[in-house]
C-alpha cells in the first residue's frame, strides 16, 4: 500500500463527506435497550446504514467515486463504467450513475441473489453473470474494462470507494464521541478499512472489531496469515460479505494495521440477529448486517461497561429469506 495514500486517507474521507453529503443520508445512530442489557453497564447503538439510500452503505463509496469521475470529464458519459458486485455495490453505483449520467455494466457471480439482480436490471443496469465466486466476476470485469478502455470500479479495492465508506466513521464520532468500540461486518474490507482508518486517526483508543461469518472469512484468515490468501467460501446468509478477495487489494494492509480484534459468527447467530432487529427494533436487515449484530449479541460480556456502535450495513434481504428466518427462530 502506498504510504502517502494511507496517511492521506482521513483527509480524503473528510473530502468525500463534503462531496457526497447532498446525495446520501446521514443515518441515525439508534440506542438499543435490548442489546445494552446484555452486558452490565453497556450502552449499545446501531448505525442504521440499512436505511441508507439503496438499502446499503455502498451508496457512499459509489457516489464518491462517480462524482469524482464526472468531474474529470464527459468521456465517462459516453463509455460508461464497469463494476463487479454481489448486489449492494451495484445498486449504489447505479444510483450514482443515474445522478451523473454515466452508463453502468455490472458483473455478478452466477448465483447472485435473484432479487438484487432483478433490481439492477429493472433500474437500467446491464448485468453480466460470470463465475462461481464474486472474485471471478471481479477479475473478469477488470479484464473486460482494461481491454475496452472503460473505467473499472472495484467494490472495495479502491481508495475513493474506501474514503466514501469511511464517512460512516465521521458520523459515528460526531453522534457518539465517547464511543469505545465499533463492530463492522467484513467482506473485501472497504467498509471496515475506511471506518478504522478515520476512527484511529481521530480517537486512537477506540477499538475496531472485524466481524465475519464462519463460512466466509477470507480477510480474517488473511490477517492471521499476514498475507492475502485464498480460502474457500461457503453459502452464507451474509451474501454481501461472502467470497474471495482480489489479489493485492489495498484493503488488506489497512485491516491488518487498524483493526484491533476479529470475531467469527455462525449462521444461527446471523439469523437470530436478523430476527432480533425485526422483533425488537422493527427494522429489516440483511444477513451481512446480522454478522456485526450477532457478533455483539453472542459476545456481549466482552463489552461490559463500554459504549458500543454496531454498523447495520444493509437491508436488502429477500422476503423469502426473511420469512424462513422468522419461521425458524420466532417461537
Amino acid at each position: 500500500m502506498e504510504a502517502s495514500v494511507s496517511l492521506d486517507l482521513p483527509t480524503r474521507i473528510l473530502q468525500a463527506r463534503q462531496r457526497i453529503e447532498p446525495y446520501v443520508r446521514r443515518t441515525h445512530l439508534e440506542y438499543s435497550p435490548g442489546l445494552s442489557k446484555l452486558a452490565d453497564g453497556c450502552e449499545v447503538y446501531i448505525k442504521l446504514e440499512s436505511e441508507q439510500i439503496t438499502g446499503s452503505f455502498k451508496a457512499r463509496g459509489a457516489f464518491n467515486k462517480m462524482l469524482m469521475l464526472a468531474e474529470r470529464g464527459p468521456e465517462f458519459k459516453e463509455k460508461g463504467v464497469i463494476t463487479a458486485s454481489s448486489g449492494n455495490h451495484g445498486l449504489g453505483c447505479l444510483a450514482a450513475c443515474k445522478r451523473t449520467g454515466i452508463p453502468l455494466t455490472v458483473y455478478c457471480q452466477k448465483h447472485v441473489d435473484a432479487g438484487k439482480r432483478n433490481s439492477l436490471e429493472e433500474q437500467g443496469a446491464t448485468v453480466v453473470l460470470y463465475g462461481e465466486d464474486c472474485v471471478d466476476a471481479e477479475l473478469e470485469a477488470r479484464r473486460t474494462a482494461n481491454l475496452s478502455g472503460v473505467e473499472y470500479i472495484s467494490p472495495y479495492n479502491d481508495y475513493d470507494i474506501i474514503a466514501g465508506q469511511g464517512t460512516i466513521s465521521v458520523e459515528i464520532l460526531e453522534q457518539l464521541p465517547e464511543v469505545d468500540a465499533i463492530l463492522v461486518s467484513v467482506g473485501g474490507g472497504g467498509l471496515i478499512g475506511g471506518i478504522a482508518r478515520y476512527a484511529k486517526q481521530v480517537k486512537p483508543s477506540i477499538k475496531i472489531i472485524g466481524c465475519s461469518p464462519e463460512k466466509s472469512k477470507v480477510m480474517h484468515a488473511s490477517v492471521i496469515a499476514k498475507k492475502l490468501i485464498y480460502e474457500e467460501s461457503f453459502d452464507t446468509l451474509s451474501d454481501g460479505t461472502a467470497g474471495s478477495i482480489e489479489e493485492n487489494s489495498v484493503t488488506f494492509e489497512i485491516c491488518r494495521d487498524y483493526v484491533d480484534e476479529w470475531m467469527l459468527v455462525t449462521e444461527e447467530q446471523i439469523g437470530k440477529a436478523v430476527v432480533f432487529m425485526a422483533q425488537t427494533h422493527h427494522k429489516i436487515v440483511e444477513g451481512s448486517a446480522g454478522v456485526s449484530l450477532g457478533a455483539y449479541m453472542f459476545n456481549a460480556a466482552r463489552f461490559k461497561g463500554q459504549k458500543v456502535a454496531i454498523v447495520s450495513c444493509g437491508s436488502n434481504i429477500s422476503v423469502r429469506s426473511l420469512q424462513d428466518l422468522l419461521n425458524k427462530y420466532v417461537k
